[in-house]
């Protein structure tokens, strides 16, 4: 071989040494390279699930708050609309319903005030409404309604410690619902249905000024009440602003300015049992 040959294949032999180890340099160079990108993507890839997973739970939560918010609105709003019905002004709702369920009880010896409270048409009134000022008990007892009807009543029996008389007019009513007299509280507001003066199904509006206030009799079982009461407004109930009955209107003081007392609803309740229970037999209400 001659010189210049070998020369040459020399030369080529060391080209492909030099091609081959810069491509083995290049390959590592790119592997390295791949690897490290594929550890900062896992790295990445894992820091994005973390941040996936936290924003979920971020979600989750947000959701349990939103829910737990909207069902606080909820109350929120229901309790808004009570404290309005309790706190409104204008009674005149509950008149119109339970005005229908008050009647005047006229005599041959004075008048007064009833409310029905049985749909059999039950009334319970003041027994001093049935009698004039020597004691002498009526002989003619008229009930009259809303709708100016005149009906006669029958007298069922009373309780003179408690000043109660129970009365009856034939058909079917619409009674009025005694409310638990230990739920009253001080300061709520009342509304006094009656016949003041002979002025027919007048109303008055007030508050509760007290309770277990003592009566006659020396029972501290009557609410005090600054709602105007005057003679014929005896036998007619007081109205909490739920529309049902925590006492029935009884007597004032005269050198007073709007101090009237009302028998406390739990004492109505239990004499009415009671005169039921000695007349039939049977309890009337429940």
């Amino acid at each position: 071989m001659k010189k210049h040959h070998k020369w040459i294949i020399g030369s080529f032999s060391t080209l492909v040494i030099a091609f081959m180890i810069i491509s083995s340099i290049s390959l590592i160079t790119i592997f390295s390279t791949q690897e490290m990108n594929n550890k900062r993507l896992t790295l990445e890839l894992g820091d994005i699930n973390s941040k996936i997973n936290t924003l979920a739970t971020n979600t989750l939560n947000n959701n349990e708050e939103l829910n737990s918010l909207g069902m606080q609105l909820g109350t929120i709003d229901e309790e808004f609309d009570l404290l309005q019905a309790s706190a409104g002004e204008d009674f005149s709702g509950i008149i119109e319903n339970s005005v229908k369920s008050v009647v005047t009880i006229r005599t041959n010896v004075g008048q007064g005030t009833g409310f029905i409270i049985s749909d059999q048409g039950y009334i319970i009134t003041n027994a001093h409404v049935l009698a004039d000022s020597q004691g002498m008990l009526a002989t003619i007892i008229q009930a009259i309604n809303y709708e100016q009807e005149i009906i006669s009543a029958t007298f069922i029996g009373y309780n003179g410690e408690l000043d109660l008389a129970l009365l009856k007019i034939p058909g079917n009513y619409e009674p009025l619902i005694l409310e638990n007299s230990d739920n009253i509280q001080i300061g709520e507001k009342v509304i006094a249905i009656g016949n003041p003066l002979g002025l027919q199904f007048s109303v008055s509006q007030g508050i509760v000024s007290a309770t277990n206030r003592p009566g006659i009799n020396q029972q501290n079982i009557y609410i005090q009440t600054d709602a105007a009461l005057n003679p014929g407004n005896s036998g007619g109930p007081l109205i909490n602003t739920e529309g049902k009955v925590i006492g029935i209107n009884n007597f004032k003081v005269n050198d007073g300015d709007n101090i009237g007392f009302a028998l406390e609803s739990n004492y109505i309740f239990q004499a009415v049992n009671e005169i039921s229970q000695q007349t039939f037999n049977q309890t009337l209400i429940n």
